[in-house]
């Protein structure tokens, strides 16, 4: 009992020390980031203190080409495969105004046709090459570089002067469209490295980030080209395009918890309209609606209580008026005993009865008080009226 005890608690001790072990070797992943701040294989960092080690006066641009950092007093600027912020239009301007006064722009391309800035595309006419052929030419006895080629210089000027052999990607090379580009180093058609005048200043242009690369800068004429970039003066490499751009602030939220509120709330509403009620129901009332008798009754009984306003009895010979002149032209302006003649000789009912009605309407409202008695008889006598003049 007691060895087997010792076994588990030995055996749980390893599988912590393993997964420690594990954790703490755990290297992160290698930066492909072309920067001077990138200490790995595919970073900028060894060329960069090689060429600071001397005292060359060596810089990094961490602004925009566009501000002031970019000055006359720089000679050479180098912009590595830039992935981070996009170039702008106006930086691309502002680099080309600045290589046209005499400033030399070192562009290593990427050889992601993708990856590239559209605006320096736009300015050098780049292109995807034919791809390189491998070779191990110069490399000195034990040295491998089997993801690597080595390419010779055809036109061993400017920058290139006395440069015999370069050390390349096993990649695709790149093409310049510009008719003053001159192809300075390649190997059988695919060329690496272009030069282009602009304006009392020049353009390099590489395929890829090779030549700075941390894993090939000692081989071959690889160094000796950027010593003879330095000479010239200061140099710079453009660090702002390898950075991300700030990231902007997230939208509130304000708006999306009101909306899930509302959700809440509606959903709240519908199980308690829908929900099952605590208790029995409550037995339906069954509503009696009332007759139209009974609502006339009421009317009436509401009429006799509330008495005959005066205003309704007037209202019984306009509204008999409108009628004839609506019906028969009769017009509303025409005296009383002209309207009944001319209300007898279209529909025949005799005048005297028009003008008794009338009369006795002059006199209903002559009284002090109307009764119900009173208005139901006029409104008998108009009804039979609008009914002849109606042809009912």
């Amino acid at each position: 009992m007691r060895g087997s005890r010792t076994t588990v608690i030995y055996g749980v001790l390893v599988a912590l020390a393993l997964g420690l072990g594990l954790a703490v070797n755990q290297s992160p992943p290698l930066s492909v980031v072309p920067s001077v701040d990138n200490p790995g294989p595919l970073g900028l960092r060894a060329l960069y203190l090689y060429l600071q080690e001397p005292g060359a006066p060596v810089s990094a641009l961490r602004e925009a080409l566009d501000g002031p950092g970019l000055t006359e007093s720089i000679r050479t600027v180098v912009v590595a495969a830039p992935s981070g912020r996009p170039m702008a239009e106006s930086e691309a301007e502002a680099l080309r105004s600045w290589v046209s006064q005499g400033g030399t722009l070192v562009y290593l391309a990427s050889r992601n046709a993708k990856a590239r800035e559209p605006h320096l595309e736009t300015w050098l006419q780049l292109s995807e090459g034919p791809m390189l052929e491998p070779s191990s030419e110069g490399l000195p006895p034990g040295e491998r570089d089997l993801a690597g080629t080595t390419v010779r210089v055809w036109v061993p000027v400017g920058a290139a002067r006395g440069l015999e052999r370069l050390r390349v990607s096993l990649d695709r090379g790149i093409t310049v469209g510009r008719p003053e580009a001159v192809p300075l180093a390649g190997a059988k058609g695919a060329a690496v490295l272009w030069r282009m005048p602009e304006g009392r200043g020049e353009v390099y242009v590489l395929a890829g980030t090779d030549l700075a690369e941390n894993r090939r800068l000692e081989l071959l004429d690889n160094l000796r080209f950027w010593d003879a970039l330095a000479a010239r003066g200061p140099l710079a490499f453009d660090e702002y395009h390898h950075g991300t751009a700030p990231k902007q602030e997230p939208p509130s939220a304000r708006g999306l918890w009101v909306f899930v509120a509302q959700g809440l709330l509606v959903g709240l509403f519908y199980a308690v309209s829908r929900g099952t009620r605590f208790g029995p129901p409550r037995p339906l009332v069954v509503e009696k609606h009332r007759s139209a008798l009974e609502y006339v009754r009421s009317l009436g009984w509401l009429a006799r209580r509330s008495k005959v306003e005066r205003e309704l009895v007037p209202e019984l010979a306009r509204q008999l008026r409108r009628h004839m002149h609506e019906r028969l032209g009769i017009p509303l302006t025409l005296p009383e005993d002209e309207a009944a003649r001319m209300l007898e000789q279209t529909c025949g009912l005799p005048a005297a009865d028009y003008l008794a009605a009338r009369e006795d309407l002059v006199r209903t409202m002559e009284q002090r008080d109307i009764r119900p008695s009173d208005y139901a008889r006029l409104a008998r006598q108009y009804a039979r009226f609008e009914n002849l003049l109606t042809g009912r």
